[in-house]
């Protein structure tokens, strides 16, 4: 599939695991398109607000989020 000019192939989201997630924002402030952000209306368990993406569509797996999360819970799929 060779995909258009104005054509987006989304291949990659990630998924954030709110169990291990303690809402550091250490993603936030790698993430190059600034899609992922801490979730200020929800709360863990264990008090936290946990990281998100705010829009799947512009993630480009770079990965950079899950290697920063020092408890590993962002997952990137491509």
């Amino acid at each position: 599939m060779n995909p258009g000019k104005d054509e987006r192939v989304d291949m990659a989201h990630i998924q954030v695991d709110e169990f291990f997630c303690k809402g550091c924002g250490l993603c936030t402030t790698v993430c190059p398109r600034g899609i992922v952000e801490l979730n200020s209306e929800v709360i863990t368990d264990k008090g936290y607000h946990p990281a998100h993406c705010v829009d799947q569509s512009q993630c480009t797996g770079c990965g950079t989020c899950a290697v920063m999360c020092p408890d590993v819970a962002i997952t990137v799929w491509r």
